[in-house]
């Protein structure tokens, strides 16, 4: 006996082979992350370039069926990956935003391309939105412009090992604490497009602007009178 106890468990050599010790988690995980790894059914939509890449991508000579990612599905309810592939524009984010939240848990989110990741070489456009993880959490990144399709496949098996890492006790989706839990804010589009998580900082900045603007007219008008 000892002073302090010990978690170890200890097995008699006779039934070291015949024994196994473990816990729920161990034994779940890995057939849990098996299956979903395995069955990624991704939403079929695209906006630039990149789509014809991914076309191809499902074509018979890259075999995507080979990974469990042949299934292309035309409603995000039956969706598990949201594949961004092409430029965000202003006008079609909030679309996308919509999309997403009608998509079940667990989801995933891929920015294929340039365009998708930093805006590509529209960033500094008045009509593109830089980079599609400012609305919405992205998994994996797939550089290029446009990504070929073996590199959309080095991606999708890049998002197969972040599965594999996943845990079925701390699953976000599992987790009434989940900070993704409610939906996304959808942006609204105007003059230009303002995402509500911002509107109190979009408030304040423009009250600063006014009370500015007030403060030069007073000096303008101090100036005259002198």
């Amino acid at each position: 006996m000892t002073d302090s106890p010990s978690n170890e468990v200890v097995v008699p050599d006779e039934l070291a082979h015949n024994v196994v010790i473990t816990n729920l988690a161990k034994v779940i995980d890995p057939l849990y992350n098996w299956t979903r790894r395995n069955s990624i059914w991704p939403m079929v939509f695209g906006l630039a370039c990149c789509a014809i890449e991914m076309i191809c991508t499902a074509a018979s000579r890259f075999d995507l069926a080979r990974f469990g990612m042949e299934v292309f599905r035309a409603t995000p309810r039956q969706s598990d990956l949201m594949i961004v592939s092409g430029t965000v524009t202003k006008k079609m984010i909030p679309t996308i935003v919509r999309l997403y939240n009608q998509m079940p848990e667990p989801r995933y989110v891929m920015a294929m391309g340039a365009c998708a990741s930093g805006g590509g070489p529209f960033k500094e456009g008045y009509n593109v939105v830089d980079g599609v993880d400012k609305f919405l959490p992205v998994d994996v990144y797939v550089p290029g412009c446009p990504p070929t399709p073996q590199a959309l496949i080095n991606g999708l098996i890049a998002l197969q090992e972040k599965i594999d890492q996943q845990s079925i006790l701390t699953a976000p989706w599992y987790r009434k604490d989940d900070t993704m839990i409610d939906e996304v804010q959808i942006p609204v589009l105007g003059p230009d497009l303002v995402d509500v998580r911002q509107a109190e900082l979009i408030r304040a900045e423009a009250a600063k602007a006014e009370a500015a603007k007030a403060e030069t007219a007073v000096t303008e008008a101090e100036v005259e009178a002198a």
